[in-house]
């Protein structure tokens, strides 16, 4: 399979309005956690009008081995996996394979009769049928009412805990297995009812699986991955590309990183296609991505989506125009609460002084469980993706400190 191109900056800073000399201060930034051993390495893009205008990476893709991480190492992404699902889903969608508003058990027939917590606990929930079906919109949005293992705030998360899916799947299940059992357990709320992060975006990629004929991994190549020539994005990383893989580190209780390859091997041969967090990729080729999302669904002369429908993915979703922190159940998730909305996909800047960060309105992002981080901001013409491997996300602002030394950068 063809590899993608090599990386290396496009322009002078100078002539895309920014200033050379404070985006140097990302790399010297970043540095230091490495340094201090908070972080084993990183490699960050910068791009303004198209460009690649900042290149940085620093530290180690393999702390025990040495090997430094560069531009084309290989990157798990886990929840930015999310915005590619959710890129082939509206693909199918432009193409008339289902409505937003149909009801999911409509694909996925397990899904026909959910029922939703009222009560009790995790040992014995009390639950009465949904009075709204999960549709496919809900979905999109994380409104479905389903969880995730790993948020430890109420009993259905620890339901999920109890079955196997915390941060993963038990060995030998596949998507269609998962996403039975996500259908057998209680919601959270009536769907649409509010905001959850969850196992929706893996269920949307079961409805792919479905509704494309093809298993995730094939239907994400033919709609999203070799169309904009992301040839090293995907489930399994095959053996010519694991001496670039970066190793997974866990933050430790002492403040420094401690390697855990268990969580980390899903990689290399999953049975578990997971539409919410199971791509690795490169610098390069996510940025690719981000190229694809800024151009409204056109990255050169390849157009997948149409300009309306970018548009209408990354306009906030949220009922009477909310933010996650009024429509949201306040946990675990890669974007803060005021100010910031939700789209098909993409979590999307309704006001940055609510944010408490740098930004602009109509921006929008993700990001991943190993503090992983992309966003498209379409006023600026800026996009960054930043790549690292520590889990959790949460345990130092990167992304926060990411914003404000990048949009710092503006000179014009």
């Amino acid at each position: 399979m063809t590899t993608t191109a090599v990386l290396a900056p496009e322009v002078e800073a100078s002539e895309v309005g920014l200033d050379a000399a404070r985006l140097a201060r990302i790399d010297t930034h970043f540095q230091r956690y490495v340094d201090d051993g908070k972080l084993p390495g990183f490699a960050v893009l910068v791009s303004r009008r198209g460009r690649i205008v900042h290149l940085g990476s620093a530290g180690r893709r393999d702390v025990e081995a040495d090997a430094a991480a560069e531009p084309d190492t290989v990157f798990r992404i886990f929840s930015m996996t999310k915005p590619i699902v959710s890129v082939a889903a509206m693909i199918l969608y432009e193409q008339g394979a289902f409505e937003l508003t149909d009801p999911i058990s409509r694909y996925l027939p397990e899904f026909r009769d959910v029922r939703v917590f009222v009560g009790g606990s995790d040992l014995k929930p009390m639950t009465v049928p949904a009075t709204e079906p999960i549709r496919v919109w809900h979905l999109l949005t994380h409104t479905s009412g389903l969880s995730y293992g790993f948020h430890h705030a109420h009993p259905v998360d620890a339901i999920y805990r109890a079955a196997g899916y915390e941060w993963s799947a038990p060995p030998s299940v596949n998507l269609a297995g998962a996403v039975g059992v996500f259908a057998s357990m209680p919601l959270l709320f009536q769907p649409g009812s509010e905001w959850n992060y969850s196992v929706s975006t893996d269920v949307l990629g079961r409805l792919v699986e479905v509704v494309h004929g093809t298993a995730l991994d094939e239907a994400l190549r033919e709609l999203v991955l070799d169309p904009l020539k992301m040839f090293e994005t995907s489930f399994a990383v095959p053996e010519a590309r694991r001496d670039r893989l970066a190793a997974l580190y866990i933050a430790s209780p002492s403040g420094g990183i401690v390697r855990n390859d268990a969580m980390g091997a899903f990689a290399l041969s999953p049975t578990w296609l997971s539409g919410g967090g199971g791509l690795s990729s490169t610098l390069a080729d996510y940025h690719r991505f981000t190229q694809f999302l800024l151009g409204r669904g056109r990255l050169g002369d390849v157009r997948l989506l149409g300009d309306r429908t970018v548009r209408y993915m990354t306009a906030n979703h949220l009922p009477g125009n909310a933010d996650l922190a009024s429509f949201g159940r306040p946990l675990f998730a890669e974007t803060p609460f005021d100010g910031i909305g939700f789209g098909l996909g993409f979590s999307v800047t309704l006001d940055p002084v609510r944010t408490h960060t740098l930004g602009s309105v109509g921006e929008f992002a993700w990001g991943g469980a190993a503090s992983t981080a992309f966003w498209v901001d379409p006023a600026e013409e800026l996009t960054v993706v930043f790549m690292t491997q520590l889990v959790p996300s949460s345990t130092y602002p990167i992304r926060s400190q990411l914003r404000r030394l990048v949009y710092s950068t503006l000179d014009d």
